[in-house]
């Protein structure tokens, strides 16, 4: 289990080389996981989340709004259900923390959910519908892309960023 933590950790930083909010002023970042589980948003929701309030969208590099690389965590509130939708970008995932629950369609569908413990990586396909949800445990994702990103449901009265 320690390996694992070990690998994510060593992923995360990978990606992460400067950062806006969480990096000091050289552009360097270091954060252990503890740290990114501690980590609290800041501001507006980021271009390329849910739009969902239990949905904490945290952007470690990048700028998700623009061309370039971009990395954001998200920090999803325990027995939350993502409606299918997409992303414009082309999109790496890694399970940071807790227990995530992801497929790939153009309805949210229990059955073709995969669990996936910390340490799980994933893809989001540009303009591919996918779907997630969370149990009895927030969970935090990390998402590294190019953007500019955005979202779009499938069904439009799914979008909590939406006027109805």
């Amino acid at each position: 289990m320690h390996t694992v933590k070990l690998n994510i950790l060593f992923l995360l930083l990978l990606y992460v080389t400067s950062a806006n909010a969480q990096s000091d002023a050289s552009g360097q970042l270091r954060m252990t996981q503890q740290e990114i589980i501690n980590t609290k948003a800041s501001g507006v929701s980021a271009p390329g989340s849910s739009n969902l309030s239990a949905v904490q969208v945290i952007v470690i590099h990048g700028n998700p709004s623009k061309p370039g690389l971009y990395t954001i965590l998200l920090k999803v509130a325990a027995n939350t259900k993502i409606p299918a939708h997409l992303h414009p970008d082309d999109r790496m995932c890694t399970v940071v923390a807790g227990t995530w629950y992801f497929g790939y369609g153009d309805v949210f569908d229990a059955g073709k959910l995969k669990k996936l413990p910390v340490g799980s990586i994933y893809s989001e396909i540009p303009d591919q519908n996918h779907f997630a949800m969370t149990r009895s445990e927030p969970v935090i994702v990390q998402i590294t892309g190019y953007g500019p990103s955005g979202v779009t449901y499938v069904n439009p009265a799914d979008d909590p960023g939406k006027p109805k």
